[in-house]
């Protein structure tokens, strides 16, 4: 399958939907009563929201209070990419089944006669993740009967469109179909397919066939406009799957406005889908980026902790190397596989990280650039959670406190947010960069009130971390 020129492709597509529909689904949702809730299979999913809680741990009693809230979402982060399958599976198994008795408890307690939930299982927009076991389990603990389950991968801030059913990764001026990008290559989560009904099947073990799989395309979307998705959506057959496509925010919009009204019908959908929908859904209005005084409203040192190996994240790191005034650390990443010599490599990248903060430098800890993987996809998970745990390890052992941190990839980030930093909840301010989300650390962590930038592996282009860093120290 050919990579297409953006601009070109983009300009073949029919009119956008004319209409602003953001305020209609505002009221629908507040209609519905219903709160939107996201399973993020990875930090990065909160990078187009803002003042939403994200929880990293999901009791009950914890749960029920959150319920409580008026905000119209919040996350929960379950780290699940970094899980193999079974144990994905069964975490997404206990948060469900939390989540009912979460509800039944928050209905009692405000004396009311339901709580009623919109669950999404947020995972990644080039098609990474434990699809359909997430999904599945999610269905199973939850109890509800579900009409169809929708995947909609469109997520405008990293550059990922779905055109004629093909998923799209925007490399520059060209557009490049999913399959053919690295992400495509994950040890452990690699696909072949770019055509999202092919991966459907390809992903199910060919259990639901292409040919079953339904589509919303974008001549729907641009010329039916919602009332034409409601009735999409009505037709489907019970447990089908359905793809969605998007090329922008509007067409989000025109999708989520005709889910709605086929919800209010009494359909439910079990939602698959990046990070995009998830704002539109909840009814979030956009927000400007930060600015650098509410990224750093104080002083002191700045840290960042960069652990993916993605092309695009080894890139970013080497521009952010290359600014002046930048303490580097590496730690070795056979180093932290060697149990005889990690946590000696450990501490010592700690000491001279909690030094150069100390007096006020940016610091940079990175792993080293060569890959390691194992041709066994659980085991090259367990290599990526061993390495992460290493970073994870300097950042427990710091005895300086930075002012911001910024941890560079999915795994990294999931990781010290919970195990590093503590933290059970956050906020989410807003964004950074387009797709760069920034929390406000809970009281409870090691770091009350730190600023914590999540910054995904796949976004950006080369400057991008080097550019955060400058913006920083504005």
């Amino acid at each position: 399958m050919a990579s297409r020129d953006k601009s070109n492709l983009l300009a073949t597509l029919p009119p956008e939907w004319p209409d602003d529909l953001l305020p209609a689904i505002q009221a629908a949702v507040r209609v519905s009563g219903r709160k939107v809730i996201i399973l993020d299979d990875d930090p990065t999913g909160t990078q187009t929201v803002h003042d939403v809680a994200v929880l990293t741990e999901w009791p009950v009693p914890a749960l029920a209070a959150e319920l409580a809230q008026e905000a119209p979402a919040f996350y929960l982060l379950t780290n699940s990419r970094s899980l193999p399958p079974a144990a994905a599976a069964a975490r997404t198994k206990e948060i469900g089944q939390n989540l009912r008795a979460a509800a039944t408890a928050a209905e009692a307690a405000a004396e009311t006669a339901s709580v009623d939930i919109a669950v999404v299982s947020r995972s990644d927009s080039t098609l990474r993740g434990h699809f359909p076991g997430e999904v599945d389990a999610l269905v199973a603990a939850l109890g509800s009967d579900f009409d169809a389950t929708l995947i909609v991968p469109f997520f405008l801030e990293g550059g990922r469109y779905t055109i004629d059913d093909v998923h799209y990764v925007a490399e520059g001026d060209m557009l490049v179909p999913a399959s053919e990008t690295q992400f495509a290559q994950d040890a452990a989560f690699g696909f072949r397919a770019s055509n999202l009904r092919d991966w459907v099947e390809e992903k199910t073990d060919g259990a639901v066939q292409a040919k079953d799989v339904a589509s919303i395309s974008l001549t729907t979307l641009r010329h039916g406009g919602p009332d034409a998705v409601a009735r999409a959506l009505l037709a489907l057959p019970k447990g089908s799957v359905c793809v969605v496509n998007a090329a922008s925010y509007r067409d989000v919009e025109v999708f989520v406005l005709g889910l709605l009204a086929a919800e209010a019908s009494g359909r439910r959908y079990m939602y698959r889908t990046a990070a995009s929908f998830v704002r539109v859904r909840a009814g979030i209005p956009p927000r400007p980026l930060l600015s650098a005084c509410e990224l750093n409203p104080g002083s002191g040192g700045i840290l960042f902790v960069v652990g993916s190996y993605v092309q695009k994240s080894t890139d970013q790191l080497a521009a952010l190397l290359r600014t002046p005034g930048v303490v580097a650390i590496e730690l070795s990443a056979r180093a932290l596989l060697d149990e005889s010599n990690a946590a000696a490599e450990i501490a010592r990248a700690a000491a001279t990280a909690s030094d150069a903060l100390a007096g006020g430098a940016t610091v940079v800890v990175y792993t080293s650039r060569e890959l390691i993987t194992d041709a066994d996809a659980q085991r090259s998970l367990a290599i990526g959670n061993a390495i992460s745990s290493g970073l994870v390890g300097v950042v427990q052992q710091l005895t300086a406190r930075p002012a911001v941190l910024v941890a560079k990839g999915g795994i990294t980030s999931s990781d010290v947010a919970t195990t590093g930093l503590g933290m059970c909840r956050a906020l989410v301010l807003g964004q950074a960069l387009p797709g760069v989300p920034v929390w406000r650390a809970g009281a409870e962590s090691r770091f009350p009130g730190l600023t914590y930038v999540v910054f995904p592996g796949n976004v950006g282009a080369s400057d991008a971390l080097a550019r955060l860093a400058q913006s920083l120290r504005t």
